[in-house]
């Protein structure tokens, strides 16, 4: 892959939130304090036990693939700990085997849960709690089924699975709050059907693809994205349901990734796109982002093979509009800002040094003035005017 040399940098952690679930925060803060303080009591588990009260598991689980899940919670307020051990599938055929289903708002922690068709499946839960597991090689982790549940995830790792995150089509809404948790060779790290996510300090490297905002909501916050074939992607819609709308990275490190979108859909196709503080560096290809309003601030793309191109988007029929404010081109393949026609965003204060095509051009763009431009191989500007300090 594309390397940038000599790339050192300081993460800015911005202290920003995004809207949740109708349920309320400090109801969840409380219940959360009172899973932390649950002491599950050591228990013989075996296969295809049905968890009622706080328990911990005392060895490793191997389970036949059957029809029933390894472990089913049933009952408000369960606390599993898995102990550090292992629940894992035996059988040799992967099919449609459970790992652990919840039926109420719970908690599992401490362990490894692994080789199963879905790994952790809500039904009909509210709120689920994870810390410090690791899922490895499911088909998918964590799987909402029939639920509206809000997801807490902390401290955890996904491992080798096809779907880290994901859902029943066109059945189950919530969201993924994932905290301080890493996405490794995954097929597909997020998935997001009517979901939403607010991914917080976490990693996701050497995925098939990253996230999919399928239709719903993304939020990543102080995170990296490293060495994965594709960051991101969207779904084009024709009309209906089916709409990633807002997709918003703030403070966030893309570097050396094959390409921020697959080849198929080289594009991200939202409503809303916001890019706040990131740095895109040494990454294979450019990125082209297509959405009916945007808000790009303070980022730097540095030694890319491509540049930052917006575009319309087909989900609206209006021009682009929006904010292309005090951000820095550097050193990128082709052009480092391409606002391709009709859209109209205002770029103010943008800085374009040393890209092989032109530095800035936007001849359908609003001039706000203060854009700077040196050193580029095809021109400095086109449709802004630029000085050269």
């Amino acid at each position: 892959m594309h390397k940038a040399e000599g790339f050192v940098v300081t993460m800015a952690i911005a202290g920003l939130s995004l809207g949740t679930l109708p349920v309320l925060a400090a109801d969840r803060e409380a219940l959360d304090a009172r899973f932390q303080q649950a002491k599950p009591v050591g228990c013989d588990v075996h296969c295809g036990d049905v968890i009622t009260q706080h328990t911990k598991l005392t060895h490793d689980l191997s389970c036949p693939g059957t029809d029933e899940p390894a472990l089913r919670i049933e009952g408000d307020g369960v606390v599993l700990d898995l102990g550090g051990h292992t629940v894992r599938r035996s059988s040799p055929d992967q099919q449609d085997t459970l790992g652990i289903v919840v039926t109420g708002t719970s908690m599992v922690r401490n362990g490894t849960i692994r080789g199963f068709a879905r790994g952790v499946q809500t039904e009909g839960v509210d709120y689920l709690r994870l810390h410090e597991l690791t899922f490895a090689d499911n088909r998918i982790a964590i799987y909402n089924y029939f639920s509206t549940t809000y997801f807490l995830v902390t401290n955890s790792r996904f491992i080798g699975n096809d779907v880290g995150l994901g859902s029943e089509i066109d059945a189950s809404i919530g969201t993924f709050d994932v905290r301080s948790s890493h996405f490794e060779n995954n097929r597909l790290g997020i998935f997001l059907d009517t979901h939403d996510a607010d991914v917080l300090d976490s990693t996701f490297m050497g995925n098939e693809i990253g996230i999919y905002c399928f239709a719903g909501n993304v939020r990543v916050r102080s995170s990296t994205f490293a060495r994965n074939e594709a960051v991101a992607t969207t779904t084009v819609p024709i009309g209906g349901r089916d709409i990633c709308n807002v997709f918003r990275v703030e403070d966030t490190l893309i570097a050396d990734n094959a390409s921020f979108a697959p080849t198929e859909i080289p594009i991200w196709n939202v409503i809303q796109l916001d890019m706040i503080n990131n740095w895109l560096v040494g990454n294979d290809n450019g990125l082209t982002a297509g959405s009916s309003r945007v808000y790009i601030q303070g980022n730097t793309f540095w030694d890319n093979a491509g540049g930052f191109a917006l575009e319309d988007t087909p989900i609206v029929s209006l021009p682009q509009t929006g904010i292309v404010r005090a951000n820095r081109f550097l050193r990128n393949g082709g052009d480092g800002l391409r606002v391709l026609p009709a859209s109209t965003p205002t770029v103010i204060g943008n800085v374009a040094l040393g890209n092989t095509g032109w530095g800035i051009h936007a001849p359908t763009a609003h001039d706000g003035g203060g854009n700077v431009a040196r050193d580029n191989g095809a021109g400095n500007c086109e449709g802004v005017t630029c000085a050269p300090y």
